[in-house]
């Protein structure tokens, strides 16, 4: 039960994943890694297949290895936040571009005091 539950949540993930790459509101390394997670604990062929995927392999094993994310990640993470706040900002009233900004100032926070590799 528990191996159909993570194999189950791990292609929700990879759902996920497959609309943020098509919708710049919604990230998408972040679904694929949490889609290696439960494949590691439901199919390791899934999960060798994300490993070598050329594209999000790499970051799959960055992350894991020490919670690090790539330099590049981190630039384009903060883009998205300044597309995000100023989206935000043109459409819709206060207080939701309040929540916003400070929104991508505590994840951004983070995201940049994550390691580099």
């Amino acid at each position: 039960m528990r191996r159909s539950l993570f194999l189950a949540a791990g292609f929700l993930c990879l759902a996920l994943a497959v609309i943020g790459a098509l919708l710049p509101v919604m990230p998408t390394t972040v679904f694929v890694i949490m889609a290696a997670y439960c494949f590691a604990r439901s199919s390791p062929r899934l999960e060798r297949r994300l490993l070598d995927h050329p594209r999000f392999g790499p970051h799959i094993l960055r992350w894991r290895n020490g919670g690090a994310i790539s330099r590049a990640g981190k630039v384009a993470a903060s883009i998205a936040f300044a597309v995000s706040i100023a989206v935000t900002l043109a459409l819709t009233p206060m207080p939701w571009p309040l929540v916003t900004i400070g929104a991508a100032a505590v994840i951004g926070g983070w995201i940049w005091t994550r390691p580099e590799d």
